[in-house]
């Protein structure tokens, strides 16, 4: 039986800042958030959106009426949870209008989360192969304002479904993971914003990509030539070439070209928005979907998923002849190029505007349009609004 990727959908928010106008503001060379760290532009999230509003947005893309009938589990990847005891999966089935009879959770490790939910999903489908599983990987990447990893931040939701007989991917079964306790990023309790040695963290990035390629070269044997796409966790689009060049040292001509020239479609949606955190991995892949002019059924992905603290796995999946079935005809492009561009001195409001911790507010949502909402918070309770 064939289990994996049958639907991938995507939200962000409808406002966005230039890289170059950052970079003015903060008396940088541009090339130095273009090329240096490959991003163009940078999501802005609104106060009146959060990982809730954003994952219903991209879940509600890909949901059909049958979907709603067979999806059993919802499993919510996040590291900006909006409570630390109430998991967002319940409150995104109920936006979504999901049967009652159902599992919901939510999962942390970092960035890695959405695939361990996508891996729980696959266990599940196999024991359950009439039922479907909704996947989020959805996070609001804050820094702060004036801090080194300012230029990463963004946003934005993906949601997959997983069921059997996929439209758009047959995972394989042959995985690799790595674990290993260290503190190269962090977000310690109270705080809205994350700590990052960002050196530190690129580097243990690359050795644990470096293990769990190894491994799995020893489990499958695989070559470069099995691969029609190698992608990677793009904390920013720079990082993800830094960890293909490593992989691509010993690689013929033929495969370097082939597998750089995926890696340049999957990255284009990522260079827009920034970072997704559990969802920026996948995100590549929708965009490897959409912009690939080479990619075809058949093709063997290679996926590596790194989260800070630190967790790693490489695994596989078979494009399948459906793949664009998949992708339910929705026009990204369309949806990215109608955001709105914003001032620094606007991204920095909305950024201090973001609430948490905070038992009662009344948010102003007048000037969000969109489909989901965060209307306000009374005694601690978060008030979700749909359209």
């Amino acid at each position: 039986m064939k289990i994996g990727i049958d639907k991938i959908g995507f939200a962000t928010s409808d406002l966005y800042l230039d890289m170059v106008d950052l970079a003015k503001a903060r008396h940088e060379d541009p090339n130095k958030y273009l090329i240096g760290i490959g991003q163009s532009k940078m999501a802005v999230i609104r106060p009146t959106q959060d990982v809730v509003t954003m994952a219903a947005a991209a879940a509600k893309k890909i949901i059909c009426q049958e979907d709603k009938e067979k999806i059993s589990y919802v499993i919510f990847a996040t590291e900006s949870g909006v409570d630390n005891s109430k998991g967002a999966a319940i409150y995104l089935a109920n936006l979504l209008g999901l049967k009652q009879n159902i599992r919901t959770i939510e999962m942390k490790q970092a960035c890695y989360g959405a695939t361990a939910a996508l891996q729980l999903a696959k266990g599940y489908v196999a024991l359950n192969p009439e039922s479907k599983v909704l996947v989020i990987g959805a996070d609001n990447a804050r820094y702060g304002i004036k801090t080194p990893g300012e230029p990463t931040q963004g946003g934005g939701a993906i949601a997959m479904i997983i069921g059997s007989d996929p439209k758009i991917l047959e995972l394989e079964n042959e995985t690799s993971a790595y674990a290993k306790n260290i503190m190269d990023f962090w977000r310690p309790l109270g705080h809205s914003m994350a700590l990052v040695d960002g050196k530190y963290s690129s580097g243990v990035y690359l050795d644990f990509l470096k293990n769990v390629w190894d491994e799995q070269l020893k489990k499958t044997n695989y070559q470069l030539q099995d691969y029609g796409a190698l992608l990677f966790h793009l904390p920013y689009t720079k990082m993800g070439l830094k960890g293909l060049r490593q992989i691509l040292q010993d690689a013929t001509v033929e495969d370097s070209t082939r597998l750089i020239r995926e890696f340049e479609y999957a990255r284009q949606f990522n260079r827009e928005v920034g970072n997704l955190y559990t969802g920026s991995l996948y995100l590549s892949f929708l965009s490897l979907l959409v912009n690939s002019t080479s990619i075809k059924s058949g093709d063997r992905i290679g996926f590596f998923s790194y989260g800070s603290g630190a967790q790693a796995e490489f695994f596989t999946g078979i494009l399948q002849p459906d793949y664009q079935k998949g992708l339910v005809g929705f026009d990204y492009w369309a949806m990215l190029n109608k955001r709105q561009s914003v001032s620094v001195t606007e991204y920095e409001d909305l950024f201090e505007k973001h609430v948490f911790d905070i038992e009662n507010i009344e948010l102003d949502y007048q000037t969000d349009k969109s489909a989901f909402l965060l209307a306000g918070i009374h005694n601690y309770k978060r008030k979700y609004l749909s359209r």
